[in-house]
């Protein structure tokens, strides 16, 4: 049929879309973005604009591994997707497991080919250990993903602490400035590593009958909902509290005490609204919080960042 080569080929690259998880791939390259801003700021170094290829090909690197992480989750929990994630393209039929390993093969090996190429053997160790933790999560014999301690601390490792200590870094060396811990990255890495419990924590709230039919212990599985849903908001909430005392509290110069403090306040009483909102008992609420309301947050933190 005319047009019939075209046609396969969007339908394929829109699968391979569906497969890399957006809302993820938003909050990596926000990240990357966020912290490379802020390390350029406090540098104070002249930009060298010959620098922008090899920034975007450590985006490139870094959503390679984000579509090497969210998609070993995918191929390891078909079954349970059936329940929870019908719409995802493995389950839906419109991407098979053969093209989803070549797919997320070729892009662990392309992440790391750049990061040796481009960037620091330290960079590369991180690189590679976020590689590990985040197939230890999926992978049988392993699969931290069913203990909820454990998968907490595999996405507060990868998305909270490498993902923003290494971008920093990673900027600071093509600058040529020495690495230290300022008061702004290390509040960055503190806060995102809280929040990143906290998505590890409220990722399973929406999947809790799959979760339960295949014997999957989740922190939302053993807690139900509705108090799974308030754990959630209270540690996301204590989080923005920590960050308007931190803005209280810290000396003079060592941030921007009034926006730190101010926006935060203004991001927890958005939390607040949301969870008014909030019905435990109807799935679609509960999906939209997470998606909409938890993620949207994230966003929202590394979007302010660098005024911070």
């Amino acid at each position: 049929m005319p047009g019939g080569g075209g046609s396969t080929i969007t339908s394929l690259l829109g699968a391979l879309y569906k497969f890399t998880r957006p809302h993820t791939i938003r909050g990596t390259i926000l990240g990357a973005i966020s912290g490379a801003a802020r390390a350029v700021l406090e540098s104070r170094a002249p930009i060298d604009w010959r620098l922008l290829p090899v920034a975007a090909l450590g985006v490139l690197a870094l959503l390679c591994g984000n579509a090497f992480i969210v998609g070993i989750n995918q191929i390891y929990d078909v079954n349970i997707d059936v329940i929870n994630k019908p719409f995802l393209p493995i389950v839906a039929g419109e991407l098979s497991i053969p093209v989803a390993w070549a797919f997320i093969v070729g892009s662990a090996v392309s992440g790391l080919a750049i990061v040796k190429t481009y960037f620091s053997n330290l960079i590369l160790g991180l690189y590679s250990l976020g590689l590990v933790v985040g197939a230890l999560y999926s992978t049988p014999g392993t699969r931290f993903k069913r203990f909820p301690i454990a998968a907490a601390a595999t996405i507060a490792c990868v998305r909270g602490f490498l993902l923003n200590f290494g971008v920093y870094h990673a900027t600071m060396a093509a600058l040529g400035v020495p690495f230290v811990w300022s008061p702004p990255i290390t509040f960055l890495a503190v806060f995102m590593t809280i929040y990143a419990v906290v998505i590890a924590l409220a990722k399973d709230l929406p999947d809790v009958a799959g979760d339960v039919q295949y014997g999957v212990s989740t922190f939302a599985s053993r807690l139900g909902v509705t108090r799974a849903c308030q754990v959630v908001a209270g540690l996301m909430g204590a989080n923005y509290i920590m960050a308007v005392l931190v803005a209280v509290a810290a000396p003079a110069g060592s941030l921007r005490r009034g926006v730190c403090g101010v926006a935060h306040a203004v991001l927890g009483a958005v939390l607040a609204w949301r969870y008014r909102l909030l019905d435990p008992s109807d799935a679609g609420s509960v999906k939209r919080f997470y998606n909409r309301d938890v993620w949207g947050l994230f966003y929202a933190e590394y979007a302010l960042f660098p005024f911070v």
